[in-house]
């Protein structure tokens, strides 16, 4: 199958030829007639196999002209970084077609987007928080919405926006078509979805969880981190300085310890992101990551979702992730667009829990190898890998108190005061032993 062979309009044909994209990846031909029907859509495909496409592509063949200036097509995605993707993406996928798309995201200057909204958009792309906070002052207006995509679901929710996605959808027609696409399918997404999607037609490219076929699987035990950057180092030296290497680790701190580390050996090829860098850092480490001027990315879980980078030749993962749903998301980095990848984990004592749960989801088991002979390991650990000595502290049991009252005392006679009405004529009485006459 070819895109031809999909019902498509003439400018998006001609687009994607121009784009080099004759084939549909298995999510994009499966779903496309699902999504044309107009029926609620439940996609579920691994990272990588061109989802973001799969659902842009029959919302713009519906997509139809309006003299409203109000968006009619609204995409919510978990990070900025994935903002500005499908605005890129939409954008290379519409020069033959008049539409006005617009992304927005929290960390930008609100004013500004919001100038932007009023002017008119048929598309709008962006995170929940910042899609709320232009709904609710006014400037953005959500009732001519016809279409509404969800991507990342699973990763929306867990990073805490399902009140914002619940907001919004107050702002929302009744009326309107629901398209849900994710890599996982949790017990917590589809409940979030039982409560808003109609009778939603699921449709899965391959079974949730499984890893991509093209990518090579290979496992080290490391005891501990100094052993990690060693044994780093000595795959960075082994491979090609031209290929991209994507290092995932477990949180922003390491994320900034072993780029210390790295930093001097590797000065200029390197490359650091996670959430807490700067908005303008990150776009631009990400791009220069894309370009090649930066070959070694570190990284947090966060770009395993919010950005597309195209030929990484390797993902290494330094740590493992909190959840077995990660790595899946992690080494869908590489091996993508027909061409093969390589993922590498380093594994301490630590992780059996985690790499049990990673080979029940993948139905899968790691492929261990044997550390290199001229490798040096070291015992030595850093002051965060210590474990932590808890010395039990005997409690103190205090002395029973004996007789004591209750909390409540009664008030001085003096303090009480009882609302009684004032008789002036019975006051005078018991002062002066007569009633007291007013003159006249």
């Amino acid at each position: 199958m070819t895109f031809r062979d999909l019902n498509l309009k003439k400018p998006l044909w001609t687009a994607l030829d121009e784009l080099g994209y004759h084939t549909p990846t298995t999510i994009q031909a499966a779903g496309f007639n699902v999504m044309m029907s107009g029926r609620d859509t439940i996609g579920i495909a691994q990272t990588g196999t061109g989802k973001t496409l799969a659902y842009l592509l029959p919302c713009l063949c519906m997509w139809k002209f309006s003299k409203e200036p109000h968006p009619q097509i609204l995409i919510i995605v978990p990070t900025r970084e994935l903002v500005v993707q499908v605005v890129s993406e939409i954008e290379k996928l519409t020069p033959y077609m008049n539409i006005a798309v617009g992304g927005v995201y929290g960390g930008a200057n609100m004013n500004t987007q919001a100038a932007m909204v009023l002017q008119g958009l048929d598309i709008l792309v962006g995170t929940p928080g910042r899609i709320l906070d232009l709904a609710a002052s006014g400037s953005l207006q959500l009732k001519h919405i016809k279409k509404v995509v969800i991507d990342e679901v699973d990763e929306t929710l867990s990073l805490g926006f399902r009140p914002q996605l619940l907001r919004i959808f107050e702002f929302l027609p009744v009326k309107k078509q629901h398209l849900v696409f994710s890599a996982t399918l949790s017990e917590e997404v589809e409940d979030f979805l039982a409560n808003y999607l109609i009778d939603p037609i699921k449709v899965e490219a391959a079974r949730a969880g499984s890893p991509l076929e093209k990518i090579d699987q290979a496992a080290y035990n490391v005891p501990n981190f100094l052993s990690k950057v060693s044994l780093l180092n000595y795959l960075i030296a082994a491979s090609d300085p031209t290929e991209k290497l994507l290092i995932f680790v477990a949180s922003r701190a390491l994320a900034d310890r072993l780029f210390e580390h790295l930093q001097e050996q590797h000065e200029g090829a390197l490359g650091v992101i996670h959430s807490n860098k700067a908005q303008n850092y990150r776009f631009k480490t990400v791009q220069d990551f894309q370009e090649g001027i930066v070959s070694i990315l570190i990284a947090t879980d966060l770009i395993a979702r919010g950005i597309d980078v195209t030929d990484v030749a390797c993902v290494i993962n330094f740590d493992l992730p909190e959840n077995a749903e990660n790595y899946i998301h992690r080494i869908g980095r590489t091996g993508r667009a027909d061409k093969n990848g390589k993922a590498i984990t380093f594994v301490s004592p630590k992780d059996a829990e985690l790499v049990n749960a990673i080979e029940a989801l993948m139905q899968k088991q790691l492929n261990y190898q044997a550390l290199p002979s001229e490798l040096t390991l070291t015992e030595e650990l850093l002051e965060f890998e210590k474990p932590k000595l808890e010395v039990p502290g005997k409690m103190l049991k205090l002395p029973k108190r004996e007789n004591v009252g209750a909390s409540f005392h009664e008030k001085k006679a003096k303090n009480k005061k009882v609302n009684v009405r004032y008789n002036h004529k019975k006051a005078m009485q018991e002062k002066y032993g007569k009633p007291k006459k007013k003159r006249k």
